[in-house]
């Protein structure tokens, strides 16, 4: 046998990597059209001479695929067991079947190296879209199907190279944070700096609600308590660990809640039944989530539902129309509350909110 046969099959990332340069410059090398590229003829020969020497060969076929279109449109998603996510799947598939179009979707656990390993995947078959929803490095995958001749769309979390539908976050948050504000005014008797848990600090949504959380209050003269911003992650067990361990050192926590998913609102209801601590009095708790369960446990939370129609609606706006030019698109979420259904009105201040209420 011969032991200088490479034990797997080369691949244009393998030449890349080789090259030193990226997949994208390799594609265009290797099918023809690195001068439009402007790759300069060294590059072009090097890649060339690397790929021989690998036993690269282009494969004809999947390149005659790719000029037919496929009909497949993918998608990752990082959850299932989440109302908000698991609404954007359903709407998805019907949005492609009622175009013609076969969707493949993918649970990537926000992981990731599986979310990289379920694009490539994806791209295997051919897909003619690629929409990356919750994604931790979008602008990856977006450089993959780049490099494979395939669009790509975020929806949820933004990335800087392909089209981005997210829910305007900043203006939601605020919105909230004063609904709150104003019920713990009402039903307590007082305005009290919130105690905001979940999520995690380093996502851009995350982040864009914390900004709103303090613009809220910054709009009620309230100073935000750092040592109360509790960016914990989204799983239920961080959301108790964080509580106990503040309650710990603290003693009595804050009388209402900003709570940054359903998931994280999980741990939060299981640490108050648990821990007794608020055995007094329950807290004020908004949650930017929805789901119609944690909506019948009381008039004490407020929720935020992600419009996930709409957001739907501006993805396949841009698939319909073959691209867009608007790089990032936020969509206002909708309150639910005591007017279910109505949009969040980001421009109202705390008297307006007062009188509303």
């Amino acid at each position: 046998m011969n032991q200088d046969r490479p034990t797997k099959k080369t691949t244009i990332y393998d030449l890349a990597e080789l090259a030193g340069t990226s997949a994208s410059a390799v594609s265009a090398v290797l099918n023809g059209t690195w001068k439009k590229r402007r790759i300069s003829a060294q590059l072009a020969e090097k890649i060339s001479r690397i790929a021989e020497e690998q036993g690269y060969a282009v494969n004809m076929q999947a390149s005659l695929l790719r000029r037919e279109k496929s009909k497949i449109i993918g998608m990752i998603v990082p959850k299932y067991d989440n109302r908000y996510f698991g609404s954007i799947v359903e709407t998805f598939e019907t949005m492609a079947r009622d175009r013609g179009l076969f969707p493949i979707i993918t649970c990537t656990r926000r992981d990731p190296e599986l979310e990289f390993e379920a694009a490539r995947t994806m791209l295997s078959y051919q897909v003619e879209w690629l929409i990356s929803t919750g994604a931790t490095d979008p602008d990856r995958i977006s450089d993959l199907c780049a490099a494979s001749g395939a669009r790509s769309l975020n929806v949820d979390l933004p990335g800087t190279k392909a089209p981005s539908i997210i829910s305007d976050n900043f203006a939601g948050a605020r919105e909230l944070t004063r609904r709150i504000l104003v019920n713990s005014q009402r039903k307590l008797g007082g305005i009290h700096p919130l105690l905001f848990i979940g999520g995690r600090g380093s996502d851009h949504n995350t982040a864009e609600r914390v900004r709103g959380f303090r613009a809220a209050h910054a709009d009620f003269g309230i100073a935000v308590d750092e040592s109360h911003i509790l960016t914990c992650g989204y799983a239920p067990e961080k959301a108790e660990t964080s509580l106990q361990a503040l309650a710990t050192s603290e003693g009595a926590l804050p009388s209402g809640m900003f709570v940054n998913s359903t998931i994280s609102l999980e741990g939060v209801m299981r640490w108050i039944k648990r821990s007794g601590h608020y055995k007094d009095r329950a807290p004020v708790i908004g949650c930017f989530d929805w789901d119609p369960f944690a909506a019948l446990l009381g008039d004490e939370i407020e929720m935020v539902r992600q419009d996930v129609q709409a957001m739907l609606n501006a993805v396949f706006d841009i698939i319909d129309q073959g691209g867009a030019q608007t790089m990032l698109i936020e969509i206002p979420p909708v309150f639910v509350g005591a007017e279910e259904g109505s949009p969040i009105g980001a421009s109202l201040g705390p008297d307006a909110l007062l009188a509303t209420e």
